[in-house]
């Protein structure tokens, strides 16, 4: 009788906590101000997996078809942004380096997450020791300022590929979204649901999997959503420092570094890319505020 009234509360919990999820996707979905960030984010987005079709829409598609005659070049017939320092078609090399600079920002938080995920679970779950020695790394890490630390590490390297600063600047922002994701499982580990799964004899990979962590990761999937932003705005920091991306790369970092030489005689080498990185940074905290605001509670 026990275990059978264990298992209703259980399955009253579930359906409550599934109920206030669609609540706040229906929430999400009258947001106008969430579409706006989603359909900007959509395009560049687009730029980012195929750039040919956008680069080409001016008429010269290619970034790497360049000029010296066209050093710091205006405006002109199917250029309509100008030419960089290199004479290169500065709306070409906009387009192309969203593929660079976005594919970082989602890369490197995709690593970060999946290390957090990790940790944060065991620490959360099994608690004691494990969480004492993960809370210490965890420490460690944050004793270290991010940007500090990967200008540490990327400084010895000699290779700096988008693979390299997407690994670099992943192992060294996990500890915020580890923390997050020990203090949710730590909530979720004694509800009613996970207890009744433990009752049935379910193992602990499949309670892990199917009740721990889709029950827990939606602050931590807000977090991560913001976290893009601060990862695309910390490659561009350290590309503009000489320690990021180098060429033959094209980035937006890239870009605003060459340009900054030149401000004050042609500054409209770096306000494309400036724009285009402003953009994706906003869109992307917007939609992680957007997504915040739906599924917390205490903010509906």
């Amino acid at each position: 009788m026990a275990d059978q009234n264990l298992n209703t509360r259980a399955m009253s919990t579930a359906l409550a906590e599934r109920a206030a999820r669609r609540g706040g996707v229906r929430m999400l979905i009258r947001q106008p101000l969430f579409w706006l960030p989603v359909t900007l984010l959509t395009v560049l987005l687009a730029m980012a997996v195929a750039p040919a079709p956008f680069a080409g829409l001016f008429g010269n598609g290619d970034p790497r078809s360049c000029g010296l005659e066209n050093s710091s070049g205006a405006p002109a017939p199917g250029h309509p942004f100008g030419f960089d320092l290199q004479g290169c078609d500065i709306w070409a090399n906009s387009v192309y380096g969203a593929q660079a600079s976005i594919t970082v920002g989602v890369l490197a938080t995709a690593i970060s997450l999946a290390i957090a995920i990790v940790l944060g679970t065991l620490a959360g779950l099994y608690g004691g020791v494990t969480d004492w020695l993960i809370s210490r790394l965890t420490e460690v890490f944050l004793g270290f300022p991010f940007l500090l630390a990967a200008i540490v590490v990327l400084n010895g390297l000699g290779d700096r590929s988008v693979m390299t600063v997407s690994v670099v600047l992943g192992v060294f922002g996990w500890p915020t979204m580890a923390r997050l994701v020990r203090t949710s499982v730590r909530a979720i580990r004694t509800s009613e649901y996970v207890l009744a799964a433990r009752t049935m004899g379910l193992s602990q990979l499949r309670i892990i999997t199917r009740y721990v962590l889709p029950n827990s990761m939606t602050p931590v999937i807000v977090l991560a959503t913001i976290t893009i932003g601060a990862v695309i705005v910390a490659e561009s920091s350290l590309t503009y420092l000489g320690i990021g991306l180098n060429s033959p790369a094209i980035s937006w970092g890239l870009q605003i570094a060459a340009g900054s030489r030149v401000f004050l005689t042609a500054p409209h080498i770096i306000m494309l890319p400036s724009l285009m990185l402003a953009l994706t940074v906003l869109s992307v905290i917007a939609i992680g505020e957007s997504l915040r605001t739906a599924f917390d509670p205490r903010r509906q």
